[in-house]
């Protein structure tokens, strides 16, 4: 190669920069949205704008919030180990597949409830989201329209709990409709039997109601809470109330896969065991999952709880995590632990609060942004070469 070769190549270096392409004209910044730096900055937006007994419920876990606490804290001690010079990181590709379906990011929008308490409309708006962001997402329901008309998302799961089959029959039919709307997977969610207790809204008087209706929380002209005699507060000291029917056990997820034809993944799943279970009973994968530090506090980090279940997988399905992601890092940090991909909930909440469809557009743009550089740092150019190498665990 001659001088002016080399300064050819160096220039096309250059310009192929991800640091170059990380910056913008300043006449691109006069937009609220763009100049956030980071999710966290979208929190703080979110906070200022919503109700504050909103803001706590979107916040808020459980008891004492160890867990909560632990989701974020339990990244701290998994370090990345960069490999350099092994792989060509002059492109960057975040793209997946998941169950055969092509994932533009290995991060997707978990199921959260209450979004109306954020946004009027919240999972209508998160689905416009997804479809415009090319994510995942499972959805609670109630965005068949957006689905219908084309403009949601490509891959979308539905979530139940199981608790509402009866019979065989009901699941055949219930994975008939999502099969024919287009549905690409069945999420179960099994940690959410009982009613946790979560003291910010206790102590706030919060019907938990409020969340799911149109206008939100209701305030009147004095800005004070509106209570109607039949509403139901989030109370302590209740003993909880036994359930008209069984809760579903694992015979009943193995029902609900042989009636359908769609993955069915059990989210919610802690330890190796469970793990080990959702194989034997032909289950499609597993989310390693606190519901957000939201249900039984003191089970620990998601994070930290993931590598027994991926070696309890054994490569046989695919595990998939959510709790406390909120840097591109993270995400890295799981897919190296075995992850196949990640689910985000608070986050794109507070994009929700912020800026309703595109806050929450812009949040999985920054974070696919950030993994999509930190790979090429620590020496991936492709989601496929992230391996266990590339971490450590602090002892």
């Amino acid at each position: 190669m001659n001088r002016r070769q080399a300064i050819l190549k160096f220039f096309q270096f250059v310009a192929a920069s991800p640091l170059l392409k990380a910056d913008r004209k300043y006449s691109e910044l006069g937009d609220e949205l763009v100049k956030q730096a980071n999710v966290f900055d979208f929190a703080k937006l979110a906070k200022a704008k919503l109700d504050p007994l909103a803001w706590d419920y979107l916040d808020e876990g459980s008891d004492d919030e160890v867990s909560l606490r632990a989701n974020r804290t339990g990244f701290d001690d998994i370090i990345i180990r960069p490999h350099f010079l092994i792989n060509d990181v002059s492109t960057i590709d975040t793209s997946t597949t998941l169950f055969g379906k092509q994932l533009t990011q290995p991060i997707y929008f978990s199921i959260t409830g209450g979004k109306n308490c954020f946004f009027p409309n919240g999972e209508q708006e998160t689905a416009l989201a997804a479809g415009t962001s090319n994510s995942m997402m499972i959805t609670g329901g109630g965005i068949n329209n957006i689905l219908s008309a084309g403009k949601g998302p490509k891959v979308w799961w539905q979530f139940t709990t199981a608790a509402e089959f009866r019979t065989k029959n009901q699941m055949v039919d219930y994975a008939e409709k999502l099969e024919d709307q287009g549905c690409t997977g069945i999420s179960v969610t099994v940690d959410i039997y009982q009613v946790s207790h979560r003291e910010r809204s206790i102590h706030n008087g919060l019907v938990r109601s409020w969340c799911q209706q149109a206008k939100g929380i209701p305030r009147n002209a004095q800005g004070e809470l509106v209570y109607k005699p039949d509403d139901i507060l989030w109370t302590a000291g209740d003993v909880p109330k036994p359930r008209p029917f069984p809760t579903p056990k694992w015979d009943t997820l193995q029902r609900l896969r042989e009636a359908s034809k769609l993955p069915v993944m059990v989210k919610g799943v802690m330890t190796s065991e469970d793990t080990e279970l959702a194989v034997k009973n032909g289950m499609s994968g597993v989310i390693v999952s606190n519901h957000g530090a939201r249900q039984l506090d003191q089970v620990g980090a998601t994070i930290e709880a993931l590598p027994e279940c991926v070696r309890a997988a054994g490569g046989k399905i695919p595990v998939l995590v959510d709790g406390g992601f909120r840097r591109g890092t993270d995400v890295f940090k799981a897919l190296a632990l075995g992850a196949s991909a990640v689910g985000i909930g608070r986050p794109y909440l507070w994009g929700l609060g912020a800026f309703g469809q595109r806050g929450v557009v812009r949040v999985m743009e920054i974070l696919r942004a950030e993994l999509a550089a930190d790979m090429g740092m620590a020496g991936t150019g492709k989601i496929s070469q992230i391996d266990r190498s590339f971490v450590r665990i602090r002892s």
